[in-house]
């Protein structure tokens, strides 16, 4: 049985859109198979972005304060997922913090402090592509903190989230997870690629050979600092099923008003690849 023969009168209508024709043209081989799952994956987003912009609209008029925290390996796609989340809510409403190295004026601060610069007005929503949470794994992995300094942060971040949630934020935080195999494979896509090889790093470039101590401090962080805010694993390894349950959980764990609760509803997918 070929690949056509395979798919249902369904799915034939859905190649017979226009977004089906057109997913089926921006395929290299005539995989109609793949084309379908393209648009089912297309209007899901889509529909959850409506969602999203629902729950962005509360926000703005109750003023609340919201922080979502994306974590996750180099290359697990938190980056991604954060721009289809915040692809048609207004930029006014919404901030996207990815913080480079701190500075020498930054180094002699509480470690905490250039976070609560960027912490939400009111209305507002923050996404953390990284947080502070660079000190519980990837700053003791490359030596960029000291013990001590690692120390003090594992016992203060608790305390320091439950007075972000007792001020009125909301917090959510997401951690991305990808396999060493996929790592390693996305990592050879952005060396491959002219328009992305410029994101690999020294750290990246070390990423594969500290696998086992990233995942040390992973566990660690996992099972220390769920107190005030618990994390989400999203299996990450197909990128378009990680978009779209982190689009779900945010929907699910936010109280907005007029919540349309089927919308939201996670559905299954056929096939999740096997995640770290």
């Amino acid at each position: 049985m070929n690949k056509i023969d395979a798919i249902s009168e369904k799915d034939i209508s859905i190649l017979s859109t226009r977004k089906g024709v057109e997913a089926l043209l921006r395929q290299k081989g005539l995989d109609p198979q793949k084309s379908v799952k393209n648009v089912k994956y297309e209007k899901r987003l889509e529909k959850l972005q409506e969602e999203m912009l629902i729950l962005q609209q509360w926000v703005a008029r109750n003023d609340k304060k919201v922080i979502i925290l994306f974590e996750g390996r180099d290359a697990a796609g938190k980056g991604g997922a954060i721009r289809r989340i915040i692809q048609h809510l207004p930029p006014r409403a919404i901030r996207v913090v990815a913080l480079p190295k701190p500075n020498q004026t930054e180094l002699g601060q509480w470690y905490f402090q250039r976070y609560i610069n960027r912490l939400p007005n009111n209305g507002e929503i923050v996404f953390f592509d990284r947080s502070w949470y660079n000190r519980a794994v990837v700053e003791p992995v490359n030596g960029f903190c000291t013990q001590k300094e690692y120390d003090i942060f594992m016992g203060q971040v608790n305390e320091f989230e439950k007075m972000l949630q007792d001020s009125g934020i909301i917090l959510l935080k997401l951690y991305f997870s990808i396999t060493k195999t996929e790592q390693e494979r996305r990592f050879k896509d952005i060396l491959n690629s002219p328009h992305k090889k410029w994101k690999y790093s020294e750290v990246d470039r070390r990423a594969l050979s500290l696998w086992d101590e990233y995942t040390r401090y992973k566990e660690a962080m996992f099972e220390k600092t769920q107190v005030a805010a618990p994390w989400k694993v999203i299996k990450a390894n197909r990128k378009t099923n990680a978009r779209i349950r982190a689009f779900e959980y945010i929907l699910k764990e936010i109280p907005y008003e007029v919540k349309d609760t089927e919308r939201i509803k996670p559905k299954p997918f056929k096939t999740l690849m096997q995640e770290e």
